[in-house]
């Protein structure tokens, strides 16, 4: 008999779900995991690419020295943010302490004209210290848009100074000073260079064309740099910055900076036959050269990250027009994929080629042959043109971008499945494969050699946290 009543007791008990096993678990994973990044991983709050496991070897673009960390995604911005997230959903103070550390780091390497260089070097007399506000730098002082990085740090301090109540004085400043110094950075048309040590030059706004001259052997800028760029997903981050800062402190001067962006954009698609967009722009509005391996073309990625822009921009401004280059930007694209179904990230201008690079002599050969291609570029990509309709259906239809952009919050399997790989100390160490996700920077991992990702670490933590956080 009772054995029959604590059957019944245990009965009556509420049902413990996988789900709620799986937070169970998840909750001290994400503490181990976050612990072990900040307090074994970091060098003073910052983060670079790549770890061996021993943590002897520190990859950014590059070997970072002892006292380096990287901004550069997925450094350290990339990482405060996943520990933001995991505050957002767990209201545990030591994920903030943690996020804090890395923007203290970041406002160490704020440099004098207001935003960042791919890297911060602790050391006064290090190899690529750079001209820090502190004071305790010296040498160059551009502050970089290329690769996300003035974007990525900017966006994570402002999401720190929400976080925080806006009660810590030294980031807010921070965020004060390197916003006024990028808006002071964008062109009156709209358009921002790929980097600034000072305020920009003022043009006339003129509609992209193509140059009359032979572009393989005329007009190259040999400071492309200060001309107008879309490349590396500039626009987009760009954009995505401005919005975060308008969401943020409600001011006007960013939706200003942000609509006349684009209206740049609109200047900047090119004309019949190519609707699309170029990698970078000369003073008259011409594709041109960047690096030896950049040629002036239609860039398939940059197009894409043009109109994802457009559409972001519309639906902030309520303005119709921002839509109108999307169209025929998506038709163009789809009339120039490759064979394959990917997007070339060049297109010959006027006549729509393919457009790919060779090693040739210690420099570079323009080539229509995508037989031996060098592996430090992404040279094709899989398109976003699906994504790009279904954003403009979303405008069309609702007026919004709700979930469009977001991916879905994990499920139990995926969570269990982020669980498995976490290692003892707290590290998810993945191996290089060959054939496996190509590895930013150099040097090369050893294929089967296991190392430390950041951006693994971001992308984990950030399942845990929107999981935790549903």
């Amino acid at each position: 008999m009772k054995a029959a009543i604590w059957l019944i007791g245990l009965l009556s008990l509420p049902a413990i779900s996988q789900a709620d096993t799986d937070r169970d678990e998840a909750l001290p994973g994400l503490k181990r995991a976050a612990t072990y990044y900040r307090e074994t991983v970091a060098f003073q709050g910052g983060y670079v690419y790549y770890y061996s496991p021993d943590l002897s070897k520190r990859l950014g673009e590059g070997v970072a020295t002892a006292t380096e960390v990287w901004v550069q995604p997925p450094g350290t911005p990339a990482v405060g943010r996943a520990f933001l997230k995991a505050f957002a959903a767990t209201d545990d103070r030591y994920y903030l302490e943690a996020a804090l550390e890395a923007g203290n780091a970041l406002r160490y390497g704020q440099l004098e004209s207001g935003g960042w260089r791919n890297s911060i070097d602790f050391d006064p007399a290090g190899p690529r210290i750079d001209q820090y506000r502190n004071g305790k730098g010296k040498g160059k002082n551009f502050s970089s848009l290329d690769d996300d990085i003035t974007q990525s740090a900017l966006r994570f301090l402002i999401e720190l100074d929400e976080a925080t109540g806006r009660q810590d004085a030294a980031i807010r400043e921070a965020v004060q000073y390197g916003l006024e110094r990028l808006l002071a950075a964008q062109f009156p048309n709209g358009a921002f260079p790929q980097g600034w040590n000072a305020p920009v030059e003022k043009r006339p706004a003129l509609p992209a064309s193509f140059p009359e001259y032979d572009w393989k052997t005329e007009g190259r800028i040999k400071n492309y740099w200060d001309h107008y760029t879309l490349n590396d997903g500039a626009a987009g981050a760009i954009t995505d910055l401005l919005i975060t800062a308008h969401d943020t402190y409600g001011e006007p001067q960013f939706l200003d900076a942000l609509t006349k962006l684009g209206d740049f954009l609109i200047q900047a698609q090119l004309p019949e036959p190519q609707r699309g967009w170029a990698q970078q722009y000369g003073p008259e509005m011409h594709p041109i050269w960047a690096r030896a391996f950049e040629p002036p073309a239609v860039s398939g990625r940059e197009s894409e990250d043009a109109m994802i822009a457009l559409l972001k921009i519309a639906a902030r401004t309520g303005e119709k027009r921002f839509l109108e280059p999307v169209v025929p930007g998506v038709k163009y694209l789809e009339s120039s994929l490759l064979p394959d179904g990917q997007l070339a990230r060049y297109y010959e201008l006027e006549t729509n080629r393919p457009l790919y690079m060779q090693r040739s002599g210690g420099g570079y050969e323009l080539t229509y042959d995508d037989s031996n291609l060098p592996d430090h570029y992404g040279w094709k990509n899989s398109p976003q043109l699906e994504l790009i309709k279904e954003a403009y259906r979303s405008l069309a239809v609702s007026g919004n971008l709700d979930g469009v952009f977001q991916s879905p919050v994990p499920d139990e399997r995926m969570i269990r499945e982020i669980l498995f790989h976490l290692d003892d100390k707290g590290g998810w160490l993945t191996k290089h494969e060959p054939d496996g996700p190509r590895l930013v920077g150099q040097p090369k991992f050893q294929p089967g050699e296991e190392y430390l990702s950041s951006a693994v670490f971001v992308e984990n933590v950030t399942a845990l946290a929107r999981f935790l956080g549903r």
